[in-house]
């Protein structure tokens, strides 16, 4: 068992690493001028890449956190937090890639502010998933 917990928190450390680099990349994008089609397009594949990869990541992380919870059981209320803040992660990632296809189609309207606000949640979420794994508070 301890080699699922090593690899769930591997891929955990992974599938962080891209969702804090994604919004980032579409801080850069927002910020793109329209007399600069190379850089759109060079990260945008980079975007891409990034998703494909991470999603990947954050599925195997929560997999094998599932392993987990079966292993060790489902008992304490900071296990309950801490599972409805992976859901909350695993909508952030599902809508990383709708903001994507945005860009890709070239929709997109929101500014590079809101993506620098965007890219804190993952994070807060991190912060309060430490804490809550470490301290198991209730």
């Amino acid at each position: 068992m301890l080699i699922v917990k090593a690899l769930h928190i591997s891929l955990v450390v992974a599938w962080f690493a891209g969702l804090f680099y994604l919004p980032r990349i579409f801080v850069n994008l927002a910020m793109v001028p329209d007399d600069s089609p190379a850089e759109r397009e060079r990260l945008l594949l980079m975007a891409g890449k990034l998703f494909k990869f991470m999603t990947p990541l954050g599925l195997l992380a929560v997999l094998l956190g599932l392993w987990l919870w079966l292993g060790f059981g489902f008992r304490g209320g900071w296990l309950h937090a801490k599972t409805a803040l992976v859901a909350l992660l695993l909508g952030y990632n599902w809508h990383c890639g709708r903001v994507l296809k945005s860009f890709q189609a070239n929709r997109n309207t929101r500014s590079h502010v809101w993506f620098r606000i965007y890219n804190e949640l993952p994070v807060l979420v991190l912060f309060t998933v430490v804490f809550l794994v470490v301290l198991k508070p209730f």
